[in-house]
């Protein structure tokens, strides 16, 4: 018997079927921090040319998010990390850390008899993989160049994301790490004040505070406020911000942090002091902002929580 038309109930399952299998095929959007290119000798004032010519590059691509060059500078000078292009893949881990990139590209600009030569290095923050690109000429100017190294940058970041990002932990999984790190059952009373903040438009609900205190109570600790007749042995206190990154379509990104402390309540002693960044992509920016701010708390609360329950 052919149908001529669908039930409700079976269009509606279609249309979130196309909605699911649309989403899935969207690429995974990266977000890539550029340093400046080493450079000695004749080509000694290229390197910082040749970074921002790549950066520029890079922002254009519809699959990458680029961290903003004054930014990145920033959170470095105050780790006293510079842009060098000596940029390692023991220190990949901490910048990916300080600024929620998931990819650093770095590399070198020198002069081989006449021709120029530009070596990228692209490594994940999270797996350590590296891979390199080069491109060299005679003729080309600097520009020209950096524009041809960007393309085969952006080509191999997108082909190779699987392998320069780490897969994706479940809320399951992380959960379940937590709970490992426990190594008491007489777990302390805590209460979880994070103050948050998006810029750019109001704070609906704190998305860091409550993601601390669902992991915290599915670990089993016991959680109180204010109000409560208990008291805390520890208050993890801190703040979080988010805000507008860019636009790629109809997709818009935005930036997290979240900073926190963990203090015991009757000697005033801090157990644990730790921030993470994240980055978090979205149709809506509110969403994006939450979930780039509930992404950093769940990563906090990996390293944090255990320290409490010593």
């Amino acid at each position: 018997m052919k149908l001529k038309t669908l039930t409700p109930i079976l269009a509606l399952a279609v249309l979130l079927a196309s909605l699911v299998a649309g989403r899935s095929a969207e690429p995974q959007i990266l977000t890539v921090a550029v340093f400046d290119f080493e450079a000695k000798d004749e080509a000694r004032d290229t390197g910082p040319q040749v970074a921002a010519l790549i950066n520029a590059q890079l922002s254009a691509e519809p699959d990458l998010i680029t961290v903003e060059r004054a930014e990145l500078a920033k959170v470095l000078g105050e780790q006293e990390l510079g842009l060098s292009g000596t940029v390692s893949t023991e220190t990949a881990a901490k910048v990916g850390h300080l600024t929620g990139a998931k990819v650093l590209v770095t590399g070198r600009v020198f002069k081989a008899e006449k021709e120029t030569i530009i070596v990228a290095k692209i490594i994940g923050t999270e797996t350590s993989r590296v891979y390199g690109e080069i491109v060299k000429s005679a003729a080309k100017s600097i520009s020209d160049l950096s524009t041809e190294l960007a393309q085969k940058i952006a080509k191999t970041t997108t082909a190779r994301a699987e392998t320069l990002v780490a897969k994706v932990q479940t809320r399951e999984d992380r959960i379940a790490a937590v709970k490992k790190s426990i190594k008491t059952d007489k777990l302390p009373v805590v209460s979880v004040k994070v103050a948050e903040r998006h810029f750019g438009g109001p704070t609906i609900d704190p998305a860091a505070e409550t993601e601390l205190s669902l992991i915290l109570k599915e670990c089993g600790f016991t959680l109180v406020t204010d109000k409560s007749d208990t008291k805390p042995d520890v208050e993890l206190v801190g703040e979080a911000f988010s805000e507008f990154g860019v636009r790629k379509g109809n997709l818009i990104s935005c930036k997290a942090r979240v900073e926190v402390k963990a203090i015991e309540k009757g000697s005033g002693k801090i157990l644990a002091a730790d921030r993470q960044t994240s980055v978090a992509v979205d149709l809506s920016e509110q969403i994006a902002a939450k979930t780039a701010l509930q992404n950093a708390a769940a990563e906090l609360a990996e390293r944090v929580i255990s320290k409490l329950a010593r």
